[in-house]
């Protein structure tokens, strides 16, 4: 496996580069690749970028001036993937052709040819950044924005047990490069539409608690999207509102996409891990925070089994 100083020779190396993240993405995986296609391009390097899924809109700010450059790539690499099956409707195109991994996660399954993975960064943004500097990019105040986001959104503003004094150094330094660390900070963390507002109706409606206080759990069928008005990426908020709950040590939301898949993300509290949990249906993530897709399952399945894996563990580390 690679370390910082490797990938940075690598890169050096590499024209034509096509920096793609994961479907459903979120803020490090969008921070992550715009971040890097920003720094590559900076060193004069023909790069690109490639998401799956449609950007979220809070997100779009990351891609202000970063429009597409249309070439046919030379090389291909991850950022924040931790499985192949992340990479949605892409995977069968892209999986043969990755060349490098770049990710943070500690269930990270090998799919690439190269690979770095760092478990001890808080957000593969903090590995970014750390790339850009060995590869002496110059670093924009567009491309402080994307590592910010990326580290904020995966610490929950610093808020989080994964958050570490490299992650508060690196924001700093962004921040002294011209990160809008208040806007963004305000656009991602409290800013939701009305359509939401009553989506956590919906929430508090159907939560239900189990495993002897320990754990909540709210269902969030296709239909209530459709009532509400409600973006999908809103509701990934809705787990870890549950684990706020005094004495919740893991928090669920299932949720029903358009194409009928039933994807659950989790939220915890210290000691519960919610990767061990999400890794029991092929999933993975972080201590605190992880998802899976709840495979050949419809909305009252996936909940049965969700319920009874949350209980076993529960039982497992002792905490009912």
């Amino acid at each position: 496996m690679l370390d910082c100083k490797s990938v940075s020779r690598l890169l050096a190396g590499w024209d034509d580069i096509l920096v793609v993240c994961h479907a459903n993405p979120d803020g490090d995986a969008l921070g992550s690749m715009t971040g890097l296609v920003r720094g590559l391009r900076a060193l004069g390097k023909g790069a690109d970028w490639f998401c799956p899924d449609e950007v979220p809109e809070k997100f779009s700010y990351l891609f202000e001036g970063l429009d597409n450059a249309g070439f046919s790539p030379a090389h291909i690499v991850t950022v924040d993937v931790a499985d192949s099956k992340l990479l949605g409707g892409a995977r069968e195109k892209l999986a043969g052709a990755i060349q490098l991994a770049i990710d943070h996660h500690g269930t990270h399954r090998p799919f690439a040819k190269e690979r770095w993975v760092d478990p001890e960064s808080a957000a593969t943004a903090e590995m970014i950044w750390m790339l850009l500097k060995e590869l002496d990019a110059a670093i924009t105040s567009a491309a402080a924005d994307c590592v910010y986001t990326g580290i904020c959104t995966d610490t929950g503003c610093f808020r989080f047990q994964n958050t570490t004094g490299r992650s508060h150094r690196i924001a700093g330094e962004a921040m002294e490069l011209g990160a809008r660390a208040g806007e963004i900070n305000h656009r991602l963390f409290e800013t939701k539409s009305l359509a939401y507002f009553q989506m956590e109706r919906l929430i508090l409606d159907s939560m239900e608690i189990f495993g002897e206080g320990r754990a909540a759990l709210v269902c969030l069928p296709r239909c209530a999207y459709e009532a509400t008005g409600a973006d999908e990426n809103e509701a990934d908020a809705a787990a870890g509102q549950l684990r706020e709950i005094q004495g919740v040590l893991v928090g669920v939301t299932i949720k029903e996409k358009p194409d009928g898949t039933i994807k659950a993300s989790l939220r915890t509290n210290p000691p519960a891990n919610a990767a061990a949990i999400c890794q029991r249906f092929g999933g993975g993530g972080h201590l605190g925070a992880a998802g899976c897709t709840m495979e050949d399952m419809d909305m009252a399945k996936a909940r049965l089994q969700m319920m009874e894996a949350c209980q076993e563990y529960l039982k497992e580390m002792g905490s009912i």
